[in-house]
């Protein structure tokens, strides 16, 4: 991907107690790039996009790695200057804009504090410019949108107003985790354009974390695909879903509904993912995995390089080697 290097993550691991959330995960972004972070449920997807930002939930613990944006290291910032650069510099879009958002204020006071914050606006001029990005968004009357209080906005309105708080102060990162979560179809193709349209005007690198490989089918340039906390597969968008290399990333694109194939029978069941106390001596994928053989149960396999920006962290292609 072309264009520098914005931010970077290296052998992060989280926990949450003796909980293992996410370990040894290594991450680049580039300007203007969208870099899709799948995997299911409990992966560890929102955990590494909370980490970034060093916003984890109660109980949280970086326990290990680096996070640096344009070469300044975030894990030695102060929690002041994290604030500075929460909302200027890197933007978080919150998977759930009902508990984002403060049920006692109307919107237009908490959609302005960014711009007041970090830009010096008064609050009017603020939310004349959070109104103006309303209305790109296709909302005809912003003015009565900002009246109002959170609970008073249907689900796409509430992600609109966090979709233009982020982008408010034109930040160079945003972390988007599962922005249309609990939305139709419908709503959350209008969710994704939007994201596709402000992101390309910014030119901000964007880590677009969701469960489904639909999502970023038509908005990541790459794709890094999560299993049990570690990457499992890394690739160009493109060649991920031409030739997925981690029986994984096959499950999941076999589970992308097709219009041209109709469902004949239900899907098997399978293992649960392992929860993790610590880092697996064994390929954590291995009670799924239809491929499995005697070196999945001896050891973990390592992510290697499989070409340009693609690698796989699977004991098939080291049997190849």
């Amino acid at each position: 991907m072309s264009g520098s290097r914005l931010l970077e993550v290296r052998d992060l691991t989280v926990r949450y107690g003796a909980r293992l959330a996410a370990w040894s995960v290594d991450l680049t972004l580039a300007r203007g790039e969208v870099l899709g972070l799948v995997g299911e449920s409990g992966a560890g997807k929102s955990t590494v996009g909370r980490a970034i930002v060093r916003l984890l939930p109660e109980g949280g613990r970086l326990e290990a790695g680096a996070l640096r944006f344009r070469e300044r290291d975030l894990l030695r910032m102060t929690a002041r200057e994290m604030r500075q650069l929460r909302g200027a510099d890197i933007a978080l879009i919150p998977q759930d804009p009902l508990a984002a958002l403060n049920p006692v204020f109307a919107v237009g006071r908490q959609a302005s504090d960014a711009l007041r914050v970090h830009r010096g606006l008064s609050r009017r001029v603020a939310e004349r410019v959070i109104g103006a990005l309303l209305e790109r968004m296709g909302i005809g009357d912003p003015d009565d949108v900002l009246r109002r209080h959170p609970h008073e906005l249907s689900g796409g309105m509430r992600q609109r107003v966090l979709i233009a708080i982020a982008f408010s102060c034109r930040p160079t990162v945003v972390i988007a985790d599962e922005p249309t979560t609990a939305l139709d179809v419908s709503t959350q193709a209008q969710i994704l354009g939007l994201l596709e349209t402000l992101q390309g005007e910014a030119r901000a690198a964007t880590l677009l974390v969701t469960h489904d490989l639909g999502i970023v089918a038509h908005t990541a340039h790459r794709i890094a695909v999560m299993y049990a906390g570690c990457i499992v597969e890394v690739a160009p968008r493109g060649e991920l879903f031409r030739a997925p290399a981690h029986p994984y990333t096959q499950r999941l694109l076999d589970l992308v509904p097709r219009v041209d194939v109709r469902a004949t029978a239900t899907p098997p069941a399978e293992a649960l993912m392992p929860t993790l106390v610590s880092p697996p001596r064994a390929c954590p994928y291995r009670d799924r995995c239809p491929r499995r053989f005697a070196t999945c149960d001896e050891s973990m396999p390592r992510l290697r390089p499989l070409g340009p920006d693609r690698a796989v962290a699977c004991h098939l292609f080291e049997a190849r080697a």
